[in-house]
């Protein structure tokens, strides 16, 4: 798998300091440096343009990818490689757009996390919703604290018909390979949650909303051959601030994973940090000492390049 996109200065030298202990002798022309970790190449050029190949190529992208869309509001698809960047003068337009429509969205929590589950929501909102949720605060949801979600969500819960899936550690693991990255997992997880709902009754929505994580074609690609499909969906970049359905979706998942992660500290005795940053690593040596090497298979995604590093440091 080979994976090429553009980075800006300011990710340009997080990268350099992130690799400076896994470069390669070798750097091709015009390149800042080449680093191996485990099975993945990774090539900086002086453009800003970077390389990743290997195995794990999505998984090592996802990380730099995930720090444009934080540091400087980039939204990079690595199944086409194009690049989406919002204007600002568009910005209120766009979160209008879904307002005067009742809708049902779906999104998910924990993808970018060492520790803990996958967990997808999809909601059903309508315009009569709208007033209670904004009394909440949940139109600007990405302001939210996690100690705000704890306290609101509950109330979300009471009033807003959802269906949630819990994708554990070990069924994860279980099934995460070559063919089945960590896309075509939410893939299917977001038609399973948005089918649950559709089935549970006959809603009244104008748009199915899914907050867009791969392109259009590609989403349908990975879910060619389950059972059953919903297909009439809107895929919207930062869609949870557009969109209310998703926005609660959001929010509902935050907070079954917060419980979990909670769960899963107060079993293992060690809080477990969320991420998948340097102190993951310490962390998970620590679980390593007390409890044995196979215990991360339960609450961890091993496929995370985190696995090796705390194994080195074991």
């Amino acid at each position: 798998m080979t994976i090429v996109f553009k980075v800006s200065d300011n990710v340009k030298s997080k990268m350099v300091k992130y690799y400076e202990d896994l470069k390669k002798d070798k750097t091709p022309p015009y390149a800042v440096f080449s680093a191996q970790e485990a099975d993945t190449v990774v090539t900086l050029y002086e453009s800003g343009k970077v390389m990743f190949q290997g195995v794990s190529a999505d998984i090592d992208a996802a990380l730099w990818v995930e720090q444009e869309r934080i540091l400087n509001n980039r939204h990079i698809d690595l199944d086409n490689k194009k690049e989406k960047k919002e204007k600002k003068e568009d910005k209120k337009d766009k979160n209008e757009f879904f307002y005067n429509m009742n809708t049902i969205g779906s999104d998910e929590v924990g993808t970018g996390d060492y520790f803990g589950p996958v967990v997808v929501s999809a909601t059903y909102v309508e315009k009569k919703d709208f007033t209670f949720l904004e009394e909440l605060g949940v139109k600007d949801s990405k302001k939210l604290t996690d100690e705000n979600i704890i306290k609101i969500a509950p109330e979300i819960i009471k009033v807003i018909p959802h269906v949630t899936i819990f994708l554990d550690n070990k069924v994860y693991n279980d099934n995460y390979s070559v063919d089945v990255n960590m896309n075509k997992i939410k893939a299917v997880l977001h038609n399973k949650v948005l089918l649950n709902l559709l089935k549970k009754e006959k809603y009244d929505y104008q748009k199915i909303v899914v907050d867009q994580f791969v392109n259009e074609k590609k989403y349908y690609e990975y879910i060619k051959d389950v059972p059953e499909r919903v297909n009439n969906i809107t895929f919207v970049t930062k869609a949870e601030d557009k969109c209310l359905s998703v926005a609660c979706a959001a929010i509902i998942s935050r907070f079954i994973f917060l419980k979990e992660m909670k769960r899963l500290s107060e079993e293992l005795g060690i809080e477990l940090p969320k991420g998948a940053g340097p102190l993951v690593d310490e962390i998970g040596k620590k679980i390593i000492e007390k409890h044995g090497l196979d215990k991360l298979k339960d609450i961890a995604k091993l496929n995370f390049k985190n696995t090796e590093r705390i194994k080195e440091l074991s």
